[in-house]
């Protein structure tokens, strides 16, 4: 299954409906609920990187029997320094942000601490790619 969501920078309204939206995909198709909590909080926290930091983006997400896997573009700023903002705490949003409860510097950190794969590209003054990966199962889990 593949299912594509845009979002609007700034659109701190529709904030999480993209997450909302996988989450009861991913429940009716039967994904441990483990599993959909983590990637759930991790798209949570891409999807408000993008309202809070970028002009728009697009949401992919791909979904079959053995993973899903999500990928965010968006155009904006970009990230200067990715091992900077991969730090607990550092954060860039701006005080707008920050006075709604946003901004904490937590993104990066949980999107990588819930999923089982994470990769962040940046071209600061283009645009940052988010690819994200959560395996239903590893194989340690399913040997006896």
């Amino acid at each position: 299954m593949n299912f594509e969501y845009k979002v609007e920078g700034g659109d701190f309204s529709n904030a999480g409906s993209t997450s909302s939206a996988v989450k009861r995909i991913m429940k009716q198709i039967g994904v441990d609920p483990s599993i959909v909590k983590r990637t759930v909080v991790a798209l949570y926290e891409a999807e408000v990187n993008i309202v809070a930091h970028a002009y728009r983006g697009v949401i992919s997400v791909d979904l079959d029997e053995d993973k899903i896997r999500i990928v965010l573009d968006d155009e904006g700023p970009g990230i200067p320094d990715i091992a900077q903002a991969m730090v607990k705490g550092y954060s860039t949003a701006s005080p707008e942000v920050r006075e709604m409860g946003f901004g904490a510097g937590m993104g990066l950190p949980n999107m990588q601490s819930n999923m089982d794969e994470l990769k962040v590209d940046s071209v600061v003054g283009k645009g940052t790619r988010v690819e994200m990966v959560n395996y239903f199962s590893h194989p340690e889990q399913t040997q006896a």
